[in-house]
């Protein structure tokens, strides 16, 4: 790779993370596809060649589990959702060059190609684990596939989380009583071998990587704390069926080894990309230059590809740890960006699709909404980093007051006056101070790209309809078309050229909108062949009455939608699919549990050391469902504590909410991460414990 700035001589691959091929898409999803669907075409803008790729991530033990449910083969199962995705994904005008899954035979050619390349460089080592088994059925047993008692708790658990309890993580063999979830037999753990990639080969490799790699904050700087500490080994395969066999040092396979779906994931990046190539020609994009090097020394070299890698963030170690490693273990190219995005809540509160408190993808487009407005809303919402409330109040904000009363109004009143009074163009000069500001708008376009600030890509078209309203304002050239028809020519041929540089410029963030933008400037072809510079090229002499590009969305139709919303939630709660994101309203029903018969002395609670804390930050952790990283500052210092609260609340919301810790609280590990106390919450839902007053922090509780 190179850190030139865009376009380089070399070729690009954009990719976002694969979706994993279990269930519905739903907006929280499509945040990540249409920034890195943005971000690929923002680079072709520029002049830069580039391939955006991407698949269905297929395997792995919830899939396996939910197949078994419906009575279908994995294979079957995943390949609906496939199928779905890659209908629906155009749809949102993401337009992949290539789109393929894990299960393909390119792929499972390509990543037992990388395994066996780990194995020739002494990269993977053999150690036992504890594994479950199910000596009835004769079966080995992935964590996910047992079910118990939490040994900390009492709570039912999973084999490798007490997901209804306290959270733990739990390690192999932990969890009491366990038993078979595919046939409700008694399981044991039993000594197993495995193969595992040995991480500290990479970790000098992976200290370079992490401060020359560009991207976002959190992608750089969230990995420092796994790479500067002890790498842990990663376990590269798994006792299951389903998935791609691990090759073994004669090639042959072993006896129930699969791949660990996170090594065969990623290497669909490459992958698909030699779909693309097999199916363009090398002459038109040769996924080898891109991925490939001569020689490993020359991994940082400038011929290397570009590689750009879009997710969301709570798959950063996967992508700044595991991926680099694997990729540098194999001799291929690195990564020269990643991009991680914030999460997408609905209304204020964390999406939750068992309580169907969610927009799902095909809803969007049943409601009529054109796509683009969501492409729209997406990446002007927020920052790359920052998450993102979908609300349908919100969205008709945004799209009547930036894209209707801005936008479109500009464009539309240029090009109206510009066709009933000229036929088109003007025959006139663009005046020198519209060329400069179209100019200054190319610029920022390329700057806002090199920096990976996509919301600032979205950002310009917009700001240059402002210019162009208040420029039109300005001068009035309906007043001037009597008194002085020259100076009425010129500014209407300003207006002319302003609406054409904003058709090239959204056309990244809104390609369908924008092309529509070209026709209407009775421009040729499509606008997704015109570089940044053709912005400034006059626009054709003659073209039609144009029609508005954005319609109003009234209140009346956002008020159903939200109607809808509630009734759906409404109903979803009444089921009984109740879900831990979000805290029961209705207390009227709330059943306490008995109380406990065992009383402790007044001393005993004097142990307890209790203190009034604020949180100062809060961030999910990698590969928990449930669990959070809090920072809380109890007033004499500042305590780390892991809690359960992911999937309950808002983290972006919890810096400054005061909360009680139990300062003396054993400490513990999970998922990794050192928790010293414990944030008291209460009920399922985990409602935190706060004072009434503002005690200062610190102050023990009495």
């Amino acid at each position: 790779m190179s850190h030139e700035a865009f376009p380089t001589d070399n070729p690009a691959v954009v990719t976002v993370g694969l979706p994993y091929a279990n269930g519905d898409l739903h907006v929280g999803h499509l945040r990540g596809y249409v920034t890195g669907d943005t971000v690929a075409r923002a680079l072709r803008r520029v002049g830069q060649q580039t391939a955006f790729v991407c698949g269905s991530d297929m395997h792995g033990t919830p899939i396996a589990v939910n197949a078994a449910k419906e009575g279908v083969s994995p294979e079957a199962f995943a390949l609906e959702y496939h199928e779905e995705y890659a209908e629906t994904f155009p749809k949102f005008n993401v337009e992949f060059d290539n789109y393929g899954h894990t299960h393909d035979e390119t792929n499972v050619e390509t990543t037992q190609e990388f395994v066996r390349s780990w194995i020739d460089g002494d990269h993977v080592v053999e150690k036992e684990i504890q594994v479950a088994y199910d000596p009835a059925d004769d079966q080995w047993l992935p964590d996910r596939l047992v079910e118990g008692t939490c040994p900390y708790c009492g709570e039912d658990a999973r084999g490798d989380e007490c997901d209804e309890g306290c959270q733990r993580h739990l390690e192999p063999g932990e969890v009491e009583d366990p038993v078979s979830t595919l046939s409700g037999n008694p399981a044991e753990y039993r000594e197993r071998e495995h193969k595992f990639l040995r991480l500290s080969d990479f970790q000098d490799y992976l200290q370079a990587f992490i401060d020359r790699m560009d991207g976002t904050d959190n992608a750089k700087n969230q990995p420092r704390e796994w790479i500067e500490g002890e790498l842990q080994d990663l376990c590269i395969t798994r006792d299951m069926d389903w998935g791609i066999d691990y090759p073994g040092e004669d090639g042959e396979g072993e006896e129930d080894l699969v791949l660990y779906v996170w090594v065969d994931a990623p290497i669909e990046y490459v992958s698909s990309t030699k779909q693309y190539t097999d199916r363009v020609g090398e002459d038109a994009f040769d996924w080898e230059e891109v991925w490939t090097v001569d020689d490993e020394d020359e991994l940082t070299g400038e011929d290397n590809g570009e590689i750009v890698h879009v997710i969301g963030r709570d798959i950063i170690q996967h992508h700044a740890v595991f991926w680099p490693a694997m990729l540098r273990g194999a001799g291929y190219n690195e990564p020269r960006a990643i991009l991680a995005t914030g999460f997408v809540g609905i209304d204020g509160k964390a999406l939750s699709t068992s309580r169907n408190r969610a927009v799902w993808a095909d809803e969007y487009l049943d409601e009529g909404f054109h796509p683009d407005l969501f492409r729209y809303y997406m990446i002007n919402g927020s920052g790359m980093e920052t998450d993102v409330d979908f609300s349908w109040d919100r969205f008709a904000e945004r799209v009547n007051g930036e894209l209707v009363g801005n936008l479109g109004n500009f464009c539309y009143r240029s090009l109206l006056f510009a066709e009933r009074n000229y036929d088109g163009t003007p025959d006139a000069d663009v005046s020198d101070d519209v060329r400069e500001r179209i100019e200054d708008a190319i610029d920022e376009f390329e700057a806002a790209l090199n920096e990976y600030r996509v919301r600032d890509v979205g950002a310009v078209p917009i700001e240059l309809a402002d210019y162009g309203n208040e420029y039109i304002q300005r001068n009035e050239p309906w007043k001037l078309t009597d008194d002085d028809p020259e100076r009425a020519a010129q500014v209407i041929r300003d207006c002319v050229q302003i609406a054409k540089a904003i058709a090239v410029l959204m056309q990244p963030v809104m390609p369908e909108k924008a092309d529509a933008l070209w026709a209407q400037l009775g421009e040729d072809g499509s606008v997704e062949d015109a570089r940044l510079d053709e912005a400034l090229d006059a626009p054709p002499a003659t073209f039609d009455e144009p029609e508005e590009l954005f319609g109003q969305i009234e209140d009346e139709r956002i008020e159903e939608l939200n109607e809808k919303l509630a009734e759906r939630v409404e109903e979803a709660t009444e089921d009984g699919e109740d879900d831990a994101e979000e805290a029961n309203e209705d207390t009227m029903d709330f059943e306490p549990e008995s109380l406990t018969d065992e009383r402790i002395s007044f001393d005993d609670f004097g142990d307890l050391d209790m203190r009034v804390g604020e949180i100062e930050t809060a961030e999910p952790i990698e590969d928990s469902d449930k669990l959070a990283r809090l920072e809380v500052d109890i007033g004499v210092e500042t305590r780390q504590v892991v809690a359960g609260i992911k999937q309950l609340h808002d983290l972006a919301e919890l810096p400054g909410t005061r909360v009680v810790l139990l300062a003396n609280m054993e400490k513990a590990e999970l998922f990794g991460v050192e928790s010293n106390g414990m944030v008291l919450a209460a009920g399922d839902e985990a409602d935190l414990l706060t004072t009434h007053g503002d005690a200062p922090l610190g102050s023990k509780i009495q």
